[in-house]
């Protein structure tokens, strides 16, 4: 595995591989990696033949008071990790690398609607500066395949959003949450939680199954079972910013006619800020698949 900190670099080992006629994937990861990223290096090993990981951690994308300063970083471990999976280049540049103008002078992206609902309503201008470091990782990669998890459900749809209304000729892939035995999805922020919190975390996702199932006996009235899990979070000693049940493919209030639908919560614990979600299919009869 080579490591590269440079565009300059990053272009002349993609040029090598055009060369070949190789295939190539890109995973955007901000570092740090667990089990979860490796899924996705995993995945992206059988579309594509050369995986390319980027480790940047975006400050566009954190807004006044975030956990910028904070973020682990854990470059040696990720390097580690990264050569046992076989990735084939770790692109991890500095700032001045991707970011050379000054913020007031930087040209964004932002896909509008979809990133100003549920977690971009809690956290402004998060998704816009999303989208702007993939789409910088897009154009300086440009994969054939780009492989991100299902975790972050909202930032996904997001990507695909993008990707679509500015023509990038780059398939996105989503790949399902890694979670630990006890139901709790994997993410850097987990290191945030105190001992007596992780207790407490397989909560969330056991809200989110009891959730749909209710849906599935029949449950229609998705506003009460959405205050109804809100509260329960709060007497439990979260705090919630939302508890939503949506339609998957586009995020929109679920009615009683949509059969694809994803239940969503994020909730504080302590300093961990937790996102997680479900997706279950209905029947037009109202019965699950």
């Amino acid at each position: 595995m080579h490591t590269i900190e440079t565009l300059a670099a990053l272009r002349e080992q993609l040029d090598s591989w055009d060369r070949e006629g190789l295939s190539v994937a890109l995973v955007p990861t901000m570092g740090n990696l667990h089990a979860g990223h490796l899924r996705l290096v995993e995945e992206a090993k059988t579309l594509a033949d050369r995986v390319v990981v980027s480790s940047f951690v975006n400050p566009a994308q954190f807004g006044p008071g975030e956990d910028f300063a904070a973020y682990p970083h854990t470059p040696e471990e990720d390097e580690r990790q990264l050569r046992a999976v076989g990735c084939d280049v770790l692109f991890r540049p500095g700032a001045a690398e991707l970011y050379p103008a000054t913020p007031a002078t930087t040209t964004f992206v932002e896909v509008p609607v979809l990133s100003s609902e549920l977690c971009g309503h809690f956290r402004p201008g998060h998704f816009r500066g999303v989208a702007t470091i993939v789409c910088k990782l897009l154009n300086l990669v440009q994969p054939d395949v780009a492989v991100f998890g299902e975790k972050d459900y909202q930032q996904l749809l997001v990507i695909q959003k993008m990707v679509e209304d500015l023509n990038i000729p780059t398939r996105i892939v989503g790949v399902p949450t890694v979670r630990e035995p006890d139901g709790l999805a994997l993410s850097s922020r987990n290191a945030y939680l105190r001992a007596d919190e992780r207790a407490k975390v397989p909560f969330l996702f056991h809200l989110l199954g009891e959730t749909a199932a209710a849906i599935r006996k029949g449950g229609r009235n998705y506003a009460a079972l959405e205050l109804e899990q809100m509260e329960r979070l709060r007497l439990a000693g979260w705090r919630p910013d939302y508890f939503a049940i949506r339609r998957r493919a586009d995020l929109k209030p679920a009615t009683a006619e949509d059969t694809a639908l994803i239940v969503l919560a994020a909730a504080w614990l302590g300093r961990a800020r937790l996102i997680d979600n479900l997706s279950l299919n209905l029947t037009p009869a109202g019965r699950a698949d």
